[in-house]
């Protein structure tokens, strides 16, 4: 994994193909910006997201949220925030630092699974969807007994958000048979011009 800078914009390779950028991040922060209008109205938020990545979902989530929310980020790749902290940290903006925010260096995978009812939100963007590509491992997340731990993690009512670069039916599927209630939205990757369709999935959890 590599960080490549060109003037002002930046790029995170897999050997050769493209994780992240800073040109295409308007799907990124519709993952929180959806989630948040999901959950107005709700006190005390918690939130998590797996995977800072370039920080859009955190940043448009921090916007989002009021003071008193939390949000736990959980990144694996400690090479991530070494370059949020270094040569992307005007794009940061200091989002790491947010009184509301706490950095977790581990697999998300080890939080939702240690959570009882703890998350009103779990925001995963830990890949390029539900078939992993960057870590094998991260299939675990998307399987069904991934599924049935990010359900038991969520408090009542509260939602599973899903990042995609593409849809796929079957997950939509599995996400219907671990119990939640499923909607899946296309949003392009640029706010204008030139724009791949990405899937969102808000999966919420039935009240109690």
């Amino acid at each position: 994994m590599r960080l490549v800078q060109h003037g002002d914009a930046f790029t995170i390779l897999l050997e050769d193909t493209e994780l992240m950028s800073t040109e295409a991040n308007a799907s990124e922060e519709a993952l929180a910006v959806m989630t948040c209008d999901m959950l107005s109205g709700r006190p005390d938020v918690q939130m998590l997201i797996g995977g800072y990545g370039m920080g859009f979902t955190l940043r448009a989530a921090l916007s989002a949220l009021p003071a008193d929310a939390g949000v736990c980020v959980a990144e694996i790749v400690p090479e991530i925030l070494a370059w949020a902290r270094g040569p992307m940290h005007k794009l940061t903006d200091g989002c790491l630092d947010d009184p509301r925010v706490m950095i977790v260096e581990d697999d998300v995978a080890m939080l939702i699974g240690a959570a009882r009812e703890g998350y009103d939100a779990i925001l995963l963007d830990v890949d390029n969807g539900p078939e992993g590509l960057t870590r094998w491992q991260n299939d675990g997340l998307y399987s069904p007994k991934g599924l049935a731990g990010s359900l038991r993690a969520l408090r009542p009512g509260g939602i599973l958000a899903v990042w995609s670069a593409w849809f796929d039916p079957a997950f939509t599927t599995r996400l219907e048979e671990a119990g939640f209630a499923v909607t899946a939205r296309t949003v392009g990757s640029r706010p204008s011009g030139t724009s791949y369709p990405h899937t969102l999935w808000f999966a919420r959890k039935p009240a109690a």
